[in-house]
């Protein structure tokens, strides 16, 4: 890999990412075998298209992708969002996509057995969890399969696009930004940027990363893609749509969402199905409600 790209930057007289008189970022929110791998536990159907039309979009621009910023997501086994953290009354563990309640934490139909390090009254801190998400509006307590988890194999990056992360570091002499999220054993942490939660029983779990923020929004362009389009992508957006309104909404056309390179959650199998789990819905009204607040919807095959 270094040889070819070694070759491929004389010959095609690449210069380094530094040097770019106007700056472009590629976002990548969580490209990971987890989610882009057909056999994955979270497998999205559609990533394996999403990851090659990214793929060969990063290869077509790559001498004008100053620099390429990947998310991880990234967990361990016990965490609010998984099984191991909940059970019912005879001991049971609920099964993956189940949905959690406030409700359900009230009358027990779920108790909390997590025990993080810091919060001992779990029990009533789980209540309050679940109450401050339903009241933000955007996601309920959803359990899913393991995965992401730290020195797994679905917490890597598809493996075609670290190549091409590698490509382009070697053929620009720049290095890839890795973000790591979440890694709170209390929160889900569906944005890159912040947390779902970030205060509970009085304690900080999470905060905006203004580090990221600023990273990104210091480029002229900044192009987004990954999985999925219903959760970790939209909920991304909404926090860059959140701050860019709060510093100065101007920046707001800085972001290119790349809609063919993102797919969302297939909704659950339920009659009927509720609004808010109706995921691909989700996924395209908020696309139109990002491009109507001045954000721009781009696809792969757009010239960069």
């Amino acid at each position: 890999m270094a040889e070819e790209a070694t070759a491929y930057r004389a010959a095609h007289g690449v210069a380094d990412a530094r040097e770019d008189k106007e700056r472009i970022a590629a976002f990548g929110i969580d490209c990971q075998v987890a989610f882009c791998v057909p056999g994955a536990s979270l497998f999205v159907p559609g990533a394996v298209e999403d990851s090659v039309r990214t793929v060969e979009w990063l290869y077509r621009n790559l001498g004008r992708i100053t620099t390429l910023v990947l998310s991880l997501d990234t967990h361990g086994v016990h965490q609010v969002f998984h099984p191991s953290a909940w059970e019912d009354d005879i001991g049971r563990h609920p099964a993956p996509f189940t949905v959690i309640t406030t409700d359900d934490v009230r009358r027990g139909r779920w108790r909390p057995v997590l025990r993080p390090p810091g919060f001992p009254d779990f029990e009533t801190a789980a209540l309050e969890y679940c109450e401050q998400l339903e009241r933000s509006g955007r996601y309920v307590l959803t359990i899913w399969p393991y995965h992401a988890l730290l020195g797994g194999a679905s917490h890597a990056l598809v493996p075609a696009l670290m190549e091409a992360s590698l490509f382009h570091s070697l053929v620009r002499r720049t290095e890839t930004v890795f973000e790591i999220k979440g890694r709170a054993a209390v929160t889900e942490n569906y944005s890159v940027l912040s947390p779902e939660v970030s205060r509970l029983r009085g304690r900080t779990v999470g905060e905006f990363n203004t580090r990221l923020f600023d990273l990104l929004m210091a480029h002229d362009r900044l192009y987004v893609f990954g999985q999925a389009k219903s959760h970790c992508v939209r909920a991304t957006l909404l926090d860059l749509l959140d701050e860019c309104r709060r510093r100065d909404p101007a920046l707001l056309g800085r972001i290119h969402v790349l809609q063919d390179a993102m797919s969302p959650v297939p909704p659950p199998p339920l009659d009927p199905l509720p609004p808010a789990l109706d995921f691909p819905r989700v996924a395209e009204e908020a696309l139109g409600a990002f491009a109507a607040a001045g954000m721009r919807l781009a696809r792969t095959t757009d010239p960069v």
